[in-house]
């Protein structure tokens, strides 16, 4: 039974085809364009869905055909969505180009200069998704390393984007964030009451952060630092009277930052409970 595509696997698909990798690879571009999609969603058929065992007959036959067609519009999608972001745009990759109307109809997109730097990226991403649905999948992934109150804030971060409540987002996702890094200093000091109570104190969410980063690898700050700052500073943002300007970018994004903290949390936490040495103030 072939499998139901989604458009975070079709997003993933043509941005590993545009990096070089995956079955896509030598598929992926056509006439005046990086990414052609027709040849792309032929070899996604032929080689992801396995149907290359029909034999070489299959590329140009009905069935083929019949099967780019019922995907296309998940690969459209998702081409589109990389337009949104910046990493493609549509049409040839420079004049003088070779062109066509088919590839101009939705079919032709070339990789910006935002794209190329971007794709280009020695470090590979945690992949993000974009439907919210996928998102709650990932996140629930750490309910037992993190517990119930980082599961039910992540989880109202998700459904508040996908209602497009985009302030009450990031503030559950600045909550969220707040509670993994409560799980680890509990788990780490083994004293929850003590560190509720810092928490709940003047400067507690600092001092906190000062427990679980402050005698930390370089490269556990250098990785989870930027995340327990940006999102404290969207849980802030969220909670003031003032208006506020926060979209669906900003939104997203706090999902993103989400889902990457608590992989790295989750990778580095035999490191991050470690012993502390005692310290004055903490």
């Amino acid at each position: 039974m072939l499998k139901c595509m989604r458009q975070d696997d079709a997003i993933s698909y043509i941005v590993d085809s545009l990096r070089g990798r995956g079955s896509g690879n030598d598929n992926c571009r056509g006439y005046g364009y990086d990414l052609y999609l027709p040849h792309l969603l032929k070899a996604y058929v032929w080689s992801v869905e396995n149907l290359q065992k029909k034999g070489e007959h299959f590329w140009e036959s009905s069935e083929m055909h019949r099967r780019t067609g019922e995907l296309s519009p998940v690969f459209y999608g998702a081409a589109w969505d990389l337009c949104r972001r910046g990493i493609i745009r549509p049409g040839i990759r420079s004049i003088g180009e070779q062109s066509t109307s088919d590839g101009g109809s939705g079919n032709g997109y070339s990789v910006t200069p935002f794209g190329k730097a971007w794709l280009e990226e020695s470090h590979d991403d945690t992949f993000v998704p974009t439907e919210p649905e996928r998102f709650g999948q990932m996140l629930a992934k750490h309910k037992e390393r993190f517990g119930p109150a980082f599961q039910a804030r992540s989880q109202e971060a998700v459904r508040c984007y996908g209602a497009h409540a985009y302030l009450a987002c990031c503030a559950m996702c600045g909550a969220a964030a707040e509670s993994i890094f409560l799980s680890i200093a509990i788990a780490k000091l083994g004293d929850e009451t003590g560190v509720l109570k810092k928490y709940n104190a003047a400067g507690g969410r600092g001092r906190i952060q000062q427990i679980i980063l402050g005698q930390a690898a370089e490269r556990s700050k250098r990785t989870l630092g930027p995340y327990f700052d940006l999102l404290s500073y969207w849980r802030d943002e969220s909670a003031h009277g003032a208006a506020s300007r926060i979209d669906d970018i900003e939104a997203h994004t706090a999902l993103a930052l989400l889902l990457r903290l608590s992989h790295a949390s989750a990778d580095m936490w035999t490191e991050l409970i470690g012993p502390v040495a005692s310290s004055p103030g903490i």
